[in-house]
């Protein structure tokens, strides 16, 4: 080898390790491609560069560019790298310099939990002010009433019972159809009361039978399309609202009936009260979600409680011969009874698809919606204080 080949330039080619021997127009090959050498460094692969454009002079000359780990960073006229076999070794890697060109976006920053809403308090379903307001002006209508002349109540009785009567055909004949006839009803149950108070029970007995006979025969001076529907509505109107009614103007009959009927709807108003109140503060388990959502086993156990207790001191100070045990029982019946009345009427009214049967009255709905628990308590609440205290 020739000492004076030590650092001379190549003439036509680059240095670069190659199995063929002399690269055709290159200068000799310095010491660092010496055969010792050599042998001591791993050899790399060749990766051939693409030509610009179809190529240059050198490659129609036939002379074959070399490639290798000196050049791979910077390659030679802005020619761009390829590293092919770099990959083939391994597949998973990227070009040198290579930008993906969809980049997972960044996650996005974390934001803060969405604040919860105030917890909202139960509302009372009805407007409180109204309600309370037509509850004292109707306690005071009756209480006045009931004890200057009970005539003039056996009146109030019966008006209620005529307005009652019209509210339920009314939403009878919107809702489904049926055409019970109010004229004969309304008649009959005005007189119904009237008999009860005069004669008592068979009075009362025989102003129903003629009621339902009116009934029969009003409906035949129409088509007989829907009188069989249309009568059995009539005939159930008359049983379930003056009928019932009746029992109250038996007891107001009574020698202190007019107490008996105080008792009577103090218990009453008691119950659905207490109902309520323990109901909406502590309600949690339906009591019958199916027919009333909204009433709760704990607001039935309320209104028996308040019930009983209004029961014990009622029979204890405002019944004569009553004793605070009576009361007691009086005012589980009630309490019963009440809770059946409203379910009973809550029933006809989801058949009907409606939530009050009136507005008549302001945060109640109508008559009937107040009546719902006194119609089914009033022949109860006879019956028991006829047995404890005699009928008078």
């Amino acid at each position: 080898m020739n000492d004076s080949s030590w650092g001379a330039p190549p003439q036509a080619g680059y240095w670069g390790p190659s199995d063929q021997g002399p690269v055709q127009g290159a200068g000799p090959a310095g010491p660092a491609y010496d055969a010792h050498y050599a042998q001591q460094t791993r050899p790399m692969p060749i990766v051939p560069d693409v030509p610009e454009h179809g190529g240059d002079q050198d490659d129609d000359q036939g002379t074959a560019r070399l490639s290798g780990p000196l050049f791979r960073d910077e390659p030679l006229h802005d020619q761009p790298v390829r590293d092919e076999p770099y990959r083939d070794q391994n597949p998973s890697a990227q070009p040198y310099a290579a930008v993906p060109q969809n980049p997972e976006p960044m996650p996005d920053a974390p934001q803060p939990a969405p604040s919860q809403p105030p917890p909202q308090k139960k509302s009372a379903g009805r407007d409180l002010g109204a309600a309370i307001g037509v509850g004292v002006g109707l306690g005071v209508v009756i209480v006045a009433s009931l004890f200057v002349v009970k005539a003039v109540f056996v009146g109030v009785i019966a008006v209620a019972v005529v307005v009652g009567l019209w509210e339920l055909t009314k939403r009878l004949e919107e809702r489904k159809g049926i055409k019970a006839p109010l004229v004969p009803l309304a008649i009959g149950g005005a007189a119904m009361v009237v008999a009860g108070y005069a004669r008592g029970a068979e009075g009362a007995w025989v102003a129903m039978a003629l009621t339902a006979l009116a009934v029969l025969v009003w409906r035949m001076t129409e088509p007989p399309e829907g009188y069989l529907k249309d009568v059995t509505a009539g005939l159930f109107a008359a049983f379930y609202v003056p009928f019932l009614a009746t029992f109250v103007a038996m007891m107001l009959a009574a020698d202190d009936g007019a107490w008996r009927v105080l008792v009577f709807l103090i218990l009453t108003v008691v119950s659905d009260t207490g109902a309520y109140a323990v109901g909406w503060r502590f309600g949690k388990k339906k009591l019958a979600p199916r027919i009333s959502p909204g009433k709760t086993r704990e607001g039935l156990l309320g209104a028996v409680a308040f019930a009983m207790a209004a029961g014990a001191l009622c029979m204890q100070f405002l019944i004569d011969d009553g004793a605070w045990w009576q009361g007691l029982l009086l005012g589980l019946v009630v309490a019963v009874s009440a809770t059946l009345g409203d379910l009973g009427e809550s029933m006809i009214k989801r058949d009907l698809g409606i939530k009050d049967m009136g507005t008549l009255l302001p945060g109640h709905g109508g008559i009937m919606d107040r009546l719902d628990s006194l119609l089914p308590t009033a022949p109860v609440a006879w019956l028991l204080l006829v047995i404890f205290v005699g009928s008078g």
